[in-house]
């Protein structure tokens, strides 16, 4: 069947106004955020249900074209981006943005795989529920891309991942079979548990087209804190206090670096220094309650108690709605204001929580004795052990030379992890980036557990091709 024959198919399917095939139309979809990763592809196609999701899957599988799946586009491990065949389809789950049902007598909501986690959240809100993954891209990044990636995000302390907060998908398998999966049920013994193959499979093992999701109450207080600590070590000690002064209230526990607070300040606008003197690193740090009265009292005497003892060294805690969102601007702006300061060779990593200060410590030797001159900006989700160590670029280094050392690099951090026992991504996944190091760092038996669910599930490979595996 020649290209223009697959197209006209394609056309009967979802429509001709969702078969696109020129470069010119497609051209935002065939490259990753970072630019690390562009495609070619023989067309982007946009159904508007599963059956019709279904049907090409069908259709591909009947004539060996691969198929990438595509919420957001905000992925940063090139899992949703076509090769450079021209020959892989790329299938934009955008259309697919309905919130089906909302059932508050099992606290779930069913959202299709196009809807933007801020909409869900939006929709949770709605009913005075929280739906609590939060990202700093959830304005575009879907439903569908975050279960495909097992999303974490600021929450994860508090509530777990992607995983944690759903209780079904549907999905359509690589040969148009549709799973319904869909059950809100909170127990059920009843064999595999299937739901967990599609989430974090990053479209390998099938699309997902709707998720059943968790709905928890919605928090009548929140406190937001900004804390200076002297060190990661004495962050953790912070944590300790805080889940035994607040308990599992503790929402959210970012780390933050002097250096990667510098950069913010520097290069974007509508943000200022919280504290009224520097410090080496910060907390931001989230508590919430389901009482509306006592939670700021409760947050006050903590970082009294962690003023007293030596822990922190500064705090304020947010006043107003406006200045809570100013805190969180000063964390969701490093990743943007890093690109002012040139190159910089990332890592999602993960290591046991109360391990995070001395792999740190660690992996910073590391880096230092390797490139003595690169500037370390590690930050994250300090509560569920999830740091981002970024690595910027020296000073006035040519930034193409320095990118020309990114397994180098990778090479020195990893293997820091590895003597931690963590994990070489801990929320962005592993699409093209990182399939080579999943195979040199992964279990063997668990690759071939892989690889044999891969094959059972995608014998003619057209999930998702050249992704994870």
């Amino acid at each position: 069947m020649s290209d223009a024959a697959i197209l006209d198919s394609l056309a009967r399917i979802v429509g001709r106004a969702h078969v696109l095939s020129e470069d010119a139309l497609i051209e935002g979809n065939l490259v990753e955020p970072r630019g690390l990763y562009r495609g070619r592809a023989l067309a982007l196609v946009r159904p508007d249900s599963t059956q019709q999701t279904a049907a090409v899957a069908a259709l591909c599988d009947e004539r060996g074209i691969g198929l990438v799946p595509q919420g957001g586009n905000t992925g940063l491990v090139g899992g949703q981006t076509p090769d450079q065949s021209g020959q892989q389809l790329i299938v934009s789950m955008q259309r697919m943005n309905r919130v089906r049902e909302i059932d508050l007598s099992t606290e779930t909501m069913i959202v299709e795989a196009g809807v933007t986690l801020a909409a869900a959240r939006e929709a949770a809100a709605g009913v005075d529920r929280l739906f609590p993954l939060s990202l700093a891209s959830e304005a575009s990044c879907t439903i569908g891309g975050n279960l495909s990636t097992n999303a974490g995000g600021v929450n994860v302390i508090a509530y777990g991942g992607a995983r944690d907060l759903t209780t079904g998908v549907e999905a359509v398998l690589a040969d148009g079979r549709i799973f319904n999966g869909l059950s809100k049920l909170r127990k059920d013994n009843t064999g595999y548990d299937l739901r967990d193959l599609f989430i974090g499979a990053e479209g390998t093992l099938g699309i997902i087209t709707a998720a059943a999701l968790k709905l928890l109450p919605r928090p009548r207080a929140i406190e937001t804190a900004f804390v200076g600590v002297a060190s990661p070590a004495q962050a953790l000690k912070l944590l300790t206090l805080a889940r035994l002064h607040i308990g599992g209230g503790v929402t959210s526990f970012e780390l933050l670096p002097r250096i990667g607070i510098d950069f913010v300040l520097r290069h974007s606008v509508h943000v200022r220094d919280p504290l009224a003197s520097n410090h080496a690193w910060y907390v931001l740090m989230e508590v919430s309650s389901q009482t509306a009265d006592g939670l700021g009292d409760a947050l006050a005497a903590l970082l009294e108690d962690a003023l007293i003892t030596g822990v922190i060294e500064d705090a304020v805690i947010a006043a107003s709605g406006e200045q809570r969102a100013a805190f969180w601007r000063l964390r969701e702006s490093l990743p943007e204001a890093q690109k002012h300061e040139g190159a910089s060779i990332k890592h999602d990593v993960s290591v046991p929580v109360g391990a995070v200060a001395d792999f740190m410590a660690a992996a910073s030797v590391a880096v230092a004795s390797f490139m003595p001159a690169a500037r370390i900006v590690a930050f994250g989700h300090l509560g569920d052990g999830n740091i981002h160590f970024n690595v910027a670029q020296p000073v006035g280094a040519d930034a193409k030379d320095y990118l020309a050392r990114w397994e180098a690099m990778n090479g020195v951090v990893h293997a820091v992890v590895a003597d931690f026992h963590g994990s070489i991504s801990a929320e962005h996944g592993i699409g093209r980036l990182k399939r080579d190091l999943l195979r040199a760092t992964k279990d063997p038996v668990a690759l071939q557990m892989m690889r044999a669910v891969k094959a059972a599930l995608d014998p003619n490979g057209i999930l998702n091709p050249g992704k994870v595996l």
